[in-house]
């Protein structure tokens, strides 16, 4: 692995003339992240799914970055669909001129119902959605980045990497699952100067915990819980981003780095 550059620490933390590929960035978590990544000096590659045929794919993540002067390309893909997934390492490359420095797994979905009764058409969505994609992209995208001996992955696991979760068997799979393959692709990558790392977020205010946040119990349940008072927002994770993202982090590897308010530190 290459040592860490001997520049101004501010200087660790730029991302200019960087390529980032990242996924689930249309909205919440992923689109601070993309927008935070843009402002540290890098050009975007979005994933987003296909738009209704005869409209144009465009978004406000996509306006933010542009307005920072940043590149920005968006490539189509459902990630359900993992033929295509196979494609679109490949798609992104070409978009942003043969070169991606860093690939963002931020995509998710869930699924919930009491496990006695949870479906296996759910089961197999989230699995494919949240660990096969994850995998089919980082292994293209080690494929680029190995032979170049540069380049960083950053997976978004979960508290649900460490903990069960209720009625979410599937997505609590997933994301067990996706720590281990970010420790495992370290182990390999980390000697090629590929960084391998995750971060976990805990109860974050977003569309995808829309059912917690309306229920009043389980909102004063978790919230009581959390030390910092307060539920997680997508700009808390700015700043862990760009640190994975940046040489900032050059001997950090296999990492899950915990984003969670103190809710495991209890």
């Amino acid at each position: 692995m290459d040592p860490t550059p001997a520049v101004p620490t501010p200087q660790l933390f730029s991302l200019a003339g960087q390529n980032v590929l990242i996924t689930g960035a249309t909205r919440g978590i992923g689109a601070a992240c993309a927008i935070a990544l843009a402002e540290a000096g890098a050009n975007i590659c979005l994933v987003r799914r296909p738009s209704p045929e005869g409209t144009q794919p465009t978004g406000p993540t996509a306006s933010a970055i542009a307005a920072l002067g940043r590149t920005v390309k968006i490539v189509e893909c459902d990630l359900a669909d993992l033929d295509a997934v196979r494609g679109l390492f490949q798609t992104a490359l070409d978009a942003m001129g043969g070169e991606i420095h860093v690939l963002v797994n931020c995509a998710g979905i869930q699924r919930r119902s009491p496990a006695v009764q949870f479906p296996e058409s759910d089961w197999d969505d989230v699995l494919n959605v949240n660990l096969k994609s994850v995998w089919l992209l980082s292994q293209a995208a080690g494929q680029h980045m190995v032979p170049r001996r540069r380049g960083k992955i950053i997976n978004f696991c979960s508290l649900l990497t460490f903990q069960g979760g209720f009625t979410v068997p599937a997505y609590a799979a997933a994301k067990g699952a996706l720590g281990q393959l970010t420790k495992a692709l370290s182990n390999e990558w980390s000697k090629e100067n590929v960084q391998v790392n995750g971060i976990c977020p805990g109860y974050i205010a977003t569309d995808m915990n829309e059912k917690l946040l309306n229920d009043p119990v389980r909102l004063r349940q978790i919230s009581e819980r959390i030390p910092a008072g307060r539920w997680g927002e997508p700009r808390d994770f700015a700043g862990p981003v760009v640190f994975l993202a940046s040489a900032a982090s050059q001997y950090v590897c296999g990492e899950l780095l915990v984003v969670d308010g103190g809710w495991m530190g209890r």
